[in-house]
């Protein structure tokens, strides 16, 4: 795959990434670590199928994603892919549970007493009914975050999730990831600016310069 800011270049300093064959395998944890600018979310936006200026294809259960109807993406958005996405794309005049809600109501995911133990671990009891718009960044990512596991899926991606969090919140998130992704035997596809994070790695990318 070529993207479109690096078209008409031969060669490129992450051939692993944009030139080369990369898989995605269900059961992985995979770090991509870039800075600024370099394609992170890019890469994230083409595998959730919302941008195709890329040359080569994408192919997600053998398909080329580029074929799929809408109402097959919608169908992979609402039990194969989930996203917690750099913008968190949060409802501000919604609640915290509203926000939820509804993406749970999609698919009954969770029960209501489920959620409210997520919210609960995350730190998040006394924002329950808060309205979203009213949160700290910081506590805007951990109701993104809490949101993206109440749905099923095969493979969540993350881009820069954990970025106005501290070491605190960062493992207590991460835990309730794993524990997820785990249970659902998923994959995780982790953008970050060079951190590591506490999870347990099985591919560790890096886009260069």
């Amino acid at each position: 795959m070529q993207p479109s800011f690096i078209s008409g270049v031969e060669t490129s300093p992450s051939p692993e990434i944009w030139f080369g064959e990369l898989c995605f395998r269900k059961g992985e944890t995979v770090l991509i670590s870039a800075s600024s600018g370099q394609g992170k979310s890019s890469l994230l936006s083409y595998i959730f199928g919302e941008r195709n200026d890329y040359a080569g294809e994408i192919r997600f259960d053998d398909r080329d994603i580029n074929t799929l109807k809408k109402s097959e993406w919608q169908k992979i958005r609402k039990t194969e892919l989930s996203c917690v996405f750099q913008g968190l794309r949060l409802f501000n005049g919604l609640t915290v549970m509203e926000n939820i809600h509804l993406k749970n109501r999609l698919t009954q995911h969770k029960t209501t007493q489920e959620i409210i133990h997520l919210l609960e671990v995350a730190g998040l009891a006394d924002k329950i009914d808060e309205k979203a718009g009213r949160l700290s960044f910081g506590q805007q990512q951990r109701v993104a975050t809490v949101r993206a596991l109440c749905q099923p899926f095969d493979f969540i991606l993350m881009d820069e999730p954990f970025s106005h969090l501290d070491e605190t919140n960062i493992a207590i998130l991460a835990e309730l990831i794993t524990r997820e992704i785990a249970q659902k035997n998923a994959a995780m596809i982790l953008c970050s600016l060079g951190y590591e994070y506490p999870f347990n790695y099985h591919k560790k990318l890096v886009i260069s310069d």
